[in-house]
């Protein structure tokens, strides 16, 4: 009897189970077709298409025939131009055939499979694919034998998702202690973004802001699946076939990285003002301008400074963990301090903040916002977070705020602690708001948080807006720029803070940073060495940390610490053209700064697990050494011929090279025929003029080099105002070729000329250059190059050095035999 009740109890829990899992069903009538939209009812509920360009639709699944409204946080863009597709109505199935895609879609059960225009599938599914079980909704693909997924957002476990699982819900980990806490790069989420590319040709984006579930084969090797917790079925189809046109169409429907003003590209520093947690007594004003002028007085290039968190009084409330904008009582003079720093040639000075509002001593800021009911209710009664989703609330925020502070001299912000909103704060056993909306709402918050700074800033300075940001979502790329978290200050984390650059940029993310050295605790020397190294081709260089007294600052570690983050910061700020030009095309392509290989070699298998190499914009492959002790290091060179940057040696590529790294080089690799242009040495932006531009050429063969300009400051390069100076050259048998175009645009640029640095290397020493035709005059030796146009050639470094006559107010050609 007791076993008839057990199994009838079974029975009824897994009817209950059926009940509450549901596929959208069959194709049941209505089909409909409204300019880009198609729509279909099934037996359940409905699906549209929307199709926003030949090669990109959206499918949106309800199974009570309603939809969501459009936000504007993940996506910015639902305005598209139209697209024509031929819909075909036949006994099983429907065909979609755009200019670039096919679409099947079965009627029984409802379901689809997407093909090229060849008709090469890119991917399928079978059974019923759309599901709801309770709230959450999800949807199963076939997994191809030879297909692997990249993306994700900022993930520092893995490259390659291929029989994976991944969990995508903004947070830190949970718990405090080293031993794995906080430090757990499996469960480390600072942004993650729900979006992959598959190296079949296509990519998906789940437009979903509750947390999601992806398993990529993980569970069964055929399938992969992706999973929301609550919310709508809504997904981007994204067809490339490369992964550089994928990452253009995601950042089109989501938003592109705008350009930082030039200076941005110079060094962040960071700074708790001499006293970190538990040294608050330490603070004071005098430390941070101090400090300013030390870098100053050391020659180490910096350009924008900020104040962490004990600038301020820790609130009555929220403590550590909220704001109360009332600066600590060792800032004896803000505004001073602030002046002073400018006067150094600083070109932006922030603060530190927390989303919550708080009291302080003076100051009652949260009892007025909860007043006003512009902070998000948690309980049912006013909570403490500011509510960015109100738009009033976030500008009373900003003018009964921030302004206190900007109008003193703070130009940006550091928006910490977005994680907090419905999740454990850092210093707090506070969660925040509960309840649906607040799961909603979790992931979006730090995008709505970083959004309100970023672009009231932008307004008051009347320049490019910057932001930094710990945490983000799909769309943070349009409030840059965001950083990697707090890792401390060991081995064990170098290398996956160097993998969640990789992972970001995959996922649309460009503009991203990390603290040189580690964040937490004293970093060993040579640590700090290589991990500057690294910091300095990023594509935000910034450093800081929380080590009481050593706080990251670069003369604490030793004098080869201190001659190794000079050298490689003169370097980065020669570099300004080349990083300049690679956030153009960032802005312009969602191409990020950062290129893990697999972004221009998806066919490449050799590359799918690399996670401590890649490309620096088109020409520079960065190589870390991450092994304590190591003075050489393994690298793999993909396709073409490439040269080692320091010596010009030359290598081979799809293939493995074992390289010397000595304590004080980086490994650093160009490809044959790159054109790098190159600035004057300087310790601030804009300490010079700059006169002359190097191009720094490796040639072969023949290559081709874009060089962009612009004011490096104002919004005119969105309309069109810059330029753009083509650059050729051609290494033959017959000699050698050098054509600088005047530059093309509506921008005008400052005058400058031009020096050659070609790398002669495995050639006869030249005889003869000419500019436009003419003789140039050969000189004694490369310092006369300082004073008039003329050739060098160094025979030891096999340098060849020409400086033009001309500038860049014409057509420039130079030939060498």
């Amino acid at each position: 009897m007791m076993k008839r009740i057990w199994a009838l109890a079974f029975v009824l829990i897994l009817t209950c189970a059926a009940a509450h899992a549901q596929s959208i069903g069959n194709y049941k009538s209505g089909f409909k077709k409204t300019g880009n939209l198609i729509s279909f009812l099934t037996t359940n509920g409905e699906v549209r298409f929307e199709f926003c360009s030949p090669e990109v639709f959206r499918i949106r699944t309800s199974w009570n025939g309603k939809f969501e409204a459009n936000e504007n946080l993940m996506v910015i863009n639902y305005q598209w131009p139209d697209v024509q597709v031929k819909v075909q109505d036949q006994k099983d199935f429907f065909l979609l055939n755009t200019s670039k895609l096919s679409i099947k879609l079965y009627k029984s059960p409802f379901r689809l499979d997407v093909f090229d225009a060849n008709g090469k599938l890119l991917s399928g599914e079978s059974g019923e694919a759309m599901r709801k079980e309770n709230t959450a909704v999800s949807v199963t693909k076939k997994l191809q034998a030879d297909e692997h997924f990249f993306g994700f957002g900022e993930r520092m476990d893995f490259m390659d998702r291929r029989f994976k699982k991944v969990t995508l819900n903004v947070g830190r980990g949970k718990g405090l202690p080293h031993a794995i806490g906080a430090y757990n790069i499996l469960e480390a989420n600072y942004c993650p973004v729900p979006f992959f590319m598959s190296t079949k040709g296509y990519g998906i984006f789940l437009h979903n802001s509750f947390a999601t579930e992806w398993d990529m084969g993980a569970g069964k090797k055929d399938q992969y699946s992706f999973k929301a917790a609550d919310g709508e079925l809504d997904y981007y189809f994204i067809y490339g076939p490369n992964f550089l046109s994928i990452l253009n169409h995601y950042t089109n429907i989501t938003g592109k990285s705008p350009m930082l003003p030039q200076f941005a590209l110079g060094l962040h520093a960071g700074t708790y003002s001499g006293g970190t947690w538990g040294h608050e007594e330490k603070t004071s004003d005098r430390y941070v301008v101090e400090l300013a002028k030390k870098y100053r007085e050391l020659g180490i290039p910096v350009d924008l400074l900020w104040l962490d968190s004990t600038w301020r009084l820790f609130g009555e409330k929220g403590g550590k963990g909220a704001t109360s904008f009332e600066w600590r009582e060792t800032f004896k003079d803000p505004k001073a301090m602030f002046d002073s720093i400018y006067a150094l040639n600083y070109k932006m000075v922030g603060l530190h903040l927390r989303p919550r509002f708080d009291n302080a001593k003076k100051l009652n800021l949260l009892d007025q916002a909860q007043a006003k009911g512009y902070t998000y209710p948690e309980n049912g009664k006013p909570g403490e977070f500011v509510n960015f989703f109100d738009d009033q609330a976030a500008q009373w925020w900003w003018d009964n705020g921030v302004m206190r502070v900007a109008k003193l001299g703070a130009k940006f912000l550091k928006t910490d602690e977005g994680s907090a909103f419905g999740a454990l704060a850092n210093e707090s056993d506070k969660v925040g708001p509960t309840g649906k909306d607040a799961e909603r709402l979790h992931n979006l918050f730090p995008v709505a948080y970083a959004k309100a700074p970023f672009l009231e800033f932008e307004k008051l300075n009347g320049f490019r807006g910057l932001n930094q940001t710990r945490e983000g979502y799909a769309g943070i790329q349009r409030y840059p720029y965001i950083f990697a978290g707090d890792w401390p200050s060991e081995w064990q984390y170098f290398a996956p803070v160097i993998k969640a650059g990789l992972n970001v940029g995959l996922s649309g993310v460009g503009s991203w940073a990390h603290c040189m050295g580690g964040f937490e605790h004293p970093a060993d020397p040579e640590l700090y060495i290589r991990w500057v190294q690294f910091g300095m081709f990023s594509p935000v260089a910034l450093v800081f940390g929380m080590d009481d007294p050593g706080y990251k600052e670069p003369w604490r570690y030793g004098d080869d610490a201190l001659r190794n983050f000079k050298k490689y910061d003169l370097l980065r700020y020669r570099l300004f053209p080349y990083l300049y030009t690679t956030m153009h095309q960032q802005y312009q392509n969602g191409i990020p700064m950062m290129r893990a290989l697999v972004l221009n070699h998806q066919d490449d298998e050799n590359v799918y697990e690399i996670a401590d190499q890649y490309m620096f914009g088109d020409q520079l492959m960065v190589a870390p050494v991450t092994t304590k002790g190591a003075i050489t290091r393994s690298v793999y060179l993909p396709e073409g011929t490439w040269f080692n940057y320091w010596t010009a040696e030359k290598y081979e590529g799809k293939s493995y090279h074992h390289v010397v790294a000595p304590l004080d080089t980086l490994p650093l690799f160009v490809k044959a025929g790159s054109i790098i242009p190159m600035q004057p040495e300087m310790t601030y932006a804009g300490e010079k003029p700059v006169d002359v531009i190097t191009l720094d050429i490796f040639p072969y063969g023949d290559s081709k080099y874009e060089f962009y300009e612009d004011d490096n400051l104002s919004a005119a390069y969105k309309k069109g105002d810059f330029a753009l100076t083509a650059i050729a050259a051609s290494l033959k048998s017959t000699g050698f070729t050098l054509k600088v175009n005047r530059p093309a645009g509506s921008f005008k640029p400052a005058k400058h000329q031009y020096l050659a640095k070609v790398h002669w290397q495995g050639q006869k020493a030249p005889k003869n250059v000419t500019e436009n035709g003419a003789t140039v005059k050969q000189l004694q030796n490369a310092a006369q190059l300082n004073q008039s146009g003329g050739w060098y050639y160094d025979v030891n470094a096999k340098l060849l050095w020409i400086k033009s006559a001309g500038d860049n107010g014409a057509d420039l050609s130079f030939g060498v035999n």
